[in-house]
């Protein structure tokens, strides 16, 4: 009996293949059924590889991206694997650091429409920096003019989030500066206008670091950040009739420009006005 079994395997198989042939079908051992579904997933494997186009990239302009803030905001927009391009009236900065390689740097007049418009293509987001003090009217036209032509044509190119980098008040100081701050004010009432969803204002007081002034590094942290651990937890002396407001804790450069990047980005942060106190603890946040 095991020979008859033994010699009708190569006639059952040589049956089986004419049979699948008549019906037109296909019918295989385990090595066949290896290759069919080796088949089937370099199928699937090659749907599954679609070119698929990237999602937008964020784009961030900064104005006045050469200053002693604007560089850093620039930088920290960097590490976050943003595109940034700085906007300012001498163009390229003379920072030499590695990383002020990648940032496209245009030159351009905010009191020229003009004369910057290209820099906004493609932007979603715009940071600005820019501010000076001098005469009264020279402050009013820097502080407020320039910060206003910024925020109307931002408006109008479609930029989603404007963030501008105030001032914090200082009492019997805004009337010293009495130009700075009604030109600082001036551009906040435009952003929130104009940015009712979109717009954050930052207001830090002194703001220290490393400030480079031509060839010098002038280290203003040693008299900044002394003067932060203080005040912070001394939130009760800007109460003082007349002189709290001078009692405003300092803040380092790098928590203004990590703030700014953040509301600049975050379509879930809340807009309005920021304080240095809301700047402190943002920065100590982690980033979303």
């Amino acid at each position: 009996m095991s020979r008859l079994i033994h010699h009708s395997k190569p006639y059952l198989s040589r049956f089986l293949s004419l049979a699948s042939s008549r019906n037109g079908r296909f019918l295989s051992t385990g090595a066949d059924t290896s290759h069919n579904n080796s088949t089937e997933s370099d199928r699937v494997e090659e749907a599954e590889t679609v070119n698929i186009p990237p999602p937008p990239t964020e784009k961030l302009l900064v104005l006045g991206g050469n200053g002693f803030v604007g560089s850093h905001v620039c930088k920290e927009a960097l590490t976050r694997g943003l595109t940034v391009a700085s906007l300012s009236r001498s163009g390229r900065s003379s920072i030499q650091d590695s990383w002020a390689n990648n940032v496209i740097w245009h030159q351009g007049n905010l009191f020229s429409t003009d004369s910057w418009k290209d820099a906004l293509k493609g932007v979603t987001s715009i940071i600005s920096c820019v501010g000076g003090f001098g005469s009264n009217s020279f402050m009013y036209k820097v502080n407020g003019t320039a910060n206003i032509n910024a925020i109307r044509a931002a408006s109008e190119e479609g930029v989603k989030r404007f963030v501008y980098v105030s001032a914090a008040d200082y009492g019997v100081v805004n009337y010293v500066l009495r130009g700075y701050y009604e030109g600082k004010r001036a551009s906040e009432t435009e952003l929130l206008t104009r940015y009712p969803y979109g717009g954050v204002i930052l207001r830090p007081g002194f703001i220290y670091g490393t400030r480079r002034v031509g060839s010098m590094n002038l280290p203003l942290g040693v008299i900044g950040s002394p003067l932060e651990m203080v005040l912070k937890n001394a939130k009760g002396l800007k109460k003082v009739p007349l002189i709290g407001p001078l009692f405003t804790p300092p803040v380092n450069v790098t928590a203004v420009a990590k703030v700014a990047v953040r509301a600049a980005t975050n379509p879930v942060f809340p807009p309005g006005v920021v304080d240095v106190y809301g700047i402190l603890r943002y920065s100590q946040q982690k980033s979303a």
